[in-house]
């Protein structure tokens, strides 16, 4: 069931004001960039790791470049992140370098991060995700990442090994 754009929220209601000040701010002191965007950046980060809790845990779904930005930077706030996946996800959502370039949306197992955002209720920025409706990148060159399921080891065989 989809939400419509009129029912969905925005994500950044699931951190406190404050968390997302500090989120925000470090973004745009990052990447040299505006409040506006770092806001929007943040707000898809969230919303991508609490659409990952609607998903089984072996599913892959990866953020675009921008929202791989954010979530980056909610992963620096350790016990903070850990609290949000387990109070919205319901266990940790586990972030998992792909090291092989090329879009894993069509992959077996890859899903739309787009598409599961709107199912779970969440605003999406379209202007965030370059590639349209599919939302969904890989870890190489870009900076993107997936999610990975419950082990945190689902990808395992596509890693490089340690130099």
């Amino acid at each position: 069931m989809s939400v419509t754009t009129e029912r969905a929220v925005a994500a950044r209601t699931l951190v406190s004001g404050e968390l997302f000040r500090r989120l925000v701010v470090r973004v745009a002191a990052e990447e040299r960039a505006g409040l506006e965007w770092a806001e929007r950046v943040v707000d898809q980060a969230i919303a991508f790791v609490a659409a990952c809790g609607t998903l089984p845990p072996d599913a892959r779904m990866s953020p675009s470049p921008a929202v791989d930005i954010g979530w980056h930077t909610l992963i620096l706030y350790t016990r903070e992140y850990a609290e949000l996946c387990g109070r919205v996800v319901g266990r940790f959502v586990h972030h998992q370098p792909d090291d092989e370039p090329g879009d894993r949306a069509g992959a077996e197992g890859g899903v739309s991060a787009v598409e599961v955002i709107r199912r779970a209720g969440y605003r999406v920025d379209p202007e965030l995700w370059p590639r349209g409706a599919r939302g969904s990148a890989d870890c190489y060159e870009d900076g993107n990442c997936g999610a990975s399921g419950a082990k945190g080891d689902e990808n395992q065989d596509t890693r490089l090994p340690p130099p």
